[in-house]
């Protein structure tokens, strides 16, 4: 199960903004460029190469923490990037391998720089960067290069760089390898898969028998099995290298733990100091029983201003949901905003009552829903550089039902994409000036209160009925996607409720129509953006987005609820009736939670097959073409900020400063040099 909505619904519509302003100085420990900018001339989008735009956050209201609180966010960030290597070696077993290579050689090469063949190379070493590996951040297709094997070969030579011919050949070969995570019911899961969870001559079959022998329905408090670890082929068959202290990953793991360690001593308060005692124990020892009791702490740790995620958590990399990805995110409270949303959480239980689900899989008693908008001051792994903007943990539904959860939106992102934004797209795929006016009214609005009710509402609703597996064990590969289509569906009917204007969540019920607007020109459109021609949809928020729109699109052409329109050429997606769209929605979200509830695997299935994975041929490359001509970037991600100590004469800190970095190839250079700590092979 998941519980982080990853992408913006109409985030597309940034294009490259193009500025310069104050003056670029060399920081003296460094070589990396620090930009000096005020708010009227910050440089929101430095850089795009291929299909991804870079962008930039700001910190706001840094200089108002203490300095007991500035520390306890740089220790915290410090142990997100030690742990950065870990995400590189699970997304696949090469990548450490060929990030090192890339990195020399960038350091090093001493040729033309202005040649087509290292131009190519270096976009090819951004998209690597940028993945975190040599598979695509979303599609999960391997990256092909656009230079030669030749010319690669010259570059080990001239840069006195090693790399395996197995490795190069990986590299070169588009058959080697070439999917991160397959989700094609008619192979392998495993085998067809490149990610680094399982050993290479491990099936699907083999690891489902696997957990699914250690699992009791009859617990009530099942833990996470495989959470933190990579099952393999021992002498006495499969058995785990657990990720901990002594164990895989050891090495990054202890220097997490140091960092960790060194914020306990500047925690707020003893609730976030217990917290973080576990999580290291947790680091130390790799139980999954004392993960749980950690997450039960970190649930009740709500007094504070500073928050952060930390470990192994998000399962989309493993194509049966059981491998926690490394990610960190360490955050601020942003006092303004969050109180003003803190209304959403205060009335989750009316939110439930209200829901369409049936009655025996509602919640009778919602506890514990807590809700913040943040600042985001640094991320890791696999939530950097492309990054969330709304997260709700923890995932294991019974600490859920029982302890409550944490949604946070994280502001300063959802900001950044905004500076960094135009209405191309707008222009582009709204059928009308009414749509586009609605849109630019309502749509930041209406988008942060969706994904304000997605996080706090939509993944604490529901309950599992009584002896139903977890959804990984149940639903398997279709379990994120159906999890992210139900807390999609959950916001979007109550979009349209009076209830959000009466509480003032909301300007008017237009907001909601803007949000219809834009979920179904997305669902049923402009997100192919994002595919190669040919491909299917397999990444889980995409499927979840089509599912939703292709069966509302569907279920409602008798009433003509939302209509296709080819005008001059062009196809449209017009909402024409949006009480009616709703009930569609509600009809929708009984209808999967009702899946979800009882463990329908074959109709799970269904359901995602049957709407969110095929793609119409002449709708991809119409949407292609239009975009093309725009020039947008449908990828977008991060330059971190940089936090730098400053110390006396004893080295004690006195401050920490905010630097705003804008070069994204020297921060990728900087990290490599001071957060790595893992050998090539694990």
């Amino acid at each position: 199960m998941k519980h982080t909505k990853y992408f913006m619904l109409f985030a597309v519509t940034s294009t490259l903004l193009f500025s310069c302003g104050g003056n670029e100085t060399k920081n003296d420990k460094t070589t990396e460029v620090v930009v000096e900018e005020n708010d009227s001339n910050f440089v929101w989008n430095p850089e795009q190469f291929s299909d991804i735009k870079i962008l930039r956050y700001k910190i706001n209201g840094w200089d108002k923490l203490s300095l007991q609180q500035k520390k306890l966010v740089y220790y915290l960030t410090q142990a997100g990037y030690a742990g950065r290597d870990i995400i590189w070696d699970q997304n696949y077993r090469h990548n450490l391998k060929i990030r090192r290579a890339l990195e020399n050689i960038v350091q090093n090469f001493k040729g033309d720089t202005a040649s087509t063949d290292w131009k190519n190379f270096m976009i090819y070493t951004k998209k690597v960067w940028f993945a975190n590996g040599i598979h695509h951040h979303y599609s999960n297709d391997k990256f092909i290069p656009e230079f030669s094997k030749e010319f690669f070969a010259s570059l080990l030579k001239d840069t006195k760089t090693e790399l395996a011919p197995e490795v190069v050949e990986v590299i070169f070969n588009p058959e080697l390898d070439n999917k991160k995570v397959s989700l094609d019911p008619k192979s392998d899961l495993l085998l067809a898969s490149a990610s680094n969870f399982y050993g290479e001559d491990v099936t699907e079959k083999e690891a489902q028998t696997f957990y699914l022998a250690k699992a009791d329905k009859k617990d009530k408090q099942p833990v996470s099995f495989g959470l933190n670890s990579k099952v393999v082929r021992g002498a006495n068959g499969l058995e785990e290298k657990v990720w901990k202290s002594g164990g895989m990953y050891g090495a990054a793991i202890d220097e997490v733990i140091k960092w960790l360690d060194l914020a306990v001593g500047v925690a707020e308060n003893e609730g976030q100091a217990k917290a973080l005692k576990l999580l290291i124990e947790y680091y130390k020892t790799g139980d999954l029983k004392t993960w749980d009791a950690y997450n039960i702490a970190w649930c009740e740790a709500t007094d504070g201003d500073i928050d952060y995620i930390n470990s192994f958590i998000e399962v989309y990399n493993d194509p049966l949901g059981y491998k926690g990805s490394y990610e960190t995110v360490v955050q601020i409270k942003d006092f303004d905003a969050s109180e003003r949303m803190a209304i959403v959480a205060q009335n989750a239980q009316w939110f439930e009552d209200n829901s369409t689900i049936l009655p025996e899989h509602k919640k009778k008693e919602v506890v514990g829903v807590t809700y913040k908008v943040v600042e985001v001051a640094g991320e890791a792994g696999d939530a950097s550089p492309s990054t969330p903007i709304g997260v709700n943990l923890p995932n294991a539904d019974w600490i859920r039902a029982a302890h409550g959860s944490k949604s946070v939106s994280l502001g300063s992102i959802i900001d950044a994409y905004g500076k960094a934004s135009s209405s191309g797209m707008l222009e582009e795929f709204c059928y009308n000036k009414e749509e586009i006016e609605r849109n630019k009214l309502y749509n930041d609005v209406s988008d942060k209160m969706h994904t304000a009710l997605h996080e706090v509402i939509g993944h604490a609703s529901g309950q599992l009925n009584p002896g139903v597996g977890t959804p990984n064990e149940t639903l398997k590969n279709y379990a994120s996607t159906l999890e992210e289509a139900r807390a999609d569906l959950v916001g979007l009917y109550y979009l349209m409720d009076q209830k959000l204007v009466d509480m003032k969540l909301l300007p008017s019920i237009e907001a909601g129509k803007a949000a219809y607007d834009d979920y179904m020109r997305n669902g049923m459109m402009t997100q192919l953006m994002r595919l190669e021609p040919g491909k299917v949809i397999e990444e889980a928020h995409m499927r979840n987005r089509q599912l939703v729109a292709a069966w509302a699109f569907e279920k409602g052409k008798a009433d003509n609820v939302v209509e296709k329109i080819v005008k001059d050429g062009k196809t449209y997606f017009v909402v024409n009736n949006y009480e009616k769209l709703r009930t569609i929605f509600g009809e929708l979200l009984k209808v999967i939670q009702k899946i979800k509830s009882e463990g329908d695997f074959k109709a799970g299935k269904a359901l995602v097959e049957n709407y969110g994975v095929q793609v119409d041929p002449a709708i991809h490359q119409e949407v292609l073409a239009r975009v093309e001509k725009l020039k947008i970037a449908p990828y977008s991600g991060f330059i971190n900020p940089k936090l730098v100590p400053i110390t006396d004469a004893k080295g004690e800190i006195t401050d920490i400063k905010v630097e705003y970095p804008k070069d994204f190839t020297q921060q990728m250079l900087d990290y490599a040099k001071k957060y790595s700590f893992l050998p090539n092979e694990n």
